[in-house]
């Protein structure tokens, strides 16, 4: 696709050989096409300091993430505000993949998570809050989890919280957080996975429901629409 000829001007990324992840949570590849996006959607930003704020914050943390992931939960829930709910999405995604279903997940966004959705917690259901770093949002992330916390003292609570790390600097657009954040579901549902006794490069080894790359998708024809 990239040799293809293009009818307008356009630009191409190639990305390196490492972005093809041969596991099946495709980990590096997620990591190396968001760090891509930020830097061609955020250009204004000096993109080297950032990526070395998130290397130095990934150094700092990851013996956190370590110790939260050798908690092994019934279900457990991502939340996160703005693009970090999003982030709260793709984490919820990968426990879920790697576990093979065996570990029940689910995102929420911190305002939404505060009604209906509460209704997934049970006992033993992990909860975990990606915290903005500073500003307006942080004062509902704090009532939210204050709020949690009375309502399930005997729950695993925990808010991942990057105020004091290199990474405060990147919060003019808390989706530079992102690739941090997700690092905690990426370190947890491999642990996990590993626990449960399955293949953590191919989950659903044996079983043919998923593959790492999605096969069998038949393109069909747009049909003219008419009046």
């Amino acid at each position: 696709m990239a040799k293809r000829p293009s009818a307008g001007p356009s630009k191409t990324i190639i990305l390196p050989d490492e972005t093809h992840d041969l596991g099946f949570a495709m980990t590096s590849s997620f990591s190396t096409m968001l760090l891509t996006a930020l830097a061609i959607f955020d250009a204004d930003t000096d993109y080297h300091n950032h990526v070395t704020k998130l290397v130095e914050t990934f150094n700092m943390v990851l013996p956190q993430f370590i110790e939260i992931s050798k908690i092994t939960p019934a279900r457990i829930v991502y939340i996160g505000t703005g693009p970090l709910g999003f982030a709260a999405r793709e984490a919820a995604l990968k426990s879920l993949e790697l576990t093979a279903g065996h570990i029940p997940s689910m995102w929420e966004t911190t305002l939404g998570f505060r009604h209906g959705p509460k209704s997934f917690v049970c006992p033993e259901t992990m909860i975990v809050l990606f915290k903005t770093p500073s500003g307006h949002c942080r004062a509902y992330e704090d009532d939210l989890f204050s709020e949690i916390k009375i309502q399930f003292p005997n729950n695993p609570l925990f808010e991942i919280d990057l105020a004091k790390t290199p990474c405060t600097a990147l919060t003019e657009n808390t989706a530079w957080l992102a690739p941090i954040m997700i690092l905690l579901a990426q370190v947890q549902s491999v642990h996990w996975s590993n626990g449960l006794g399955l293949n953590v490069d191919n989950p659903f080894d044996g079983r043919g429901t998923l593959s790492r790359v999605v096969s069998g998708v038949r393109l069909h024809e747009v049909q003219q629409w008419s009046q």
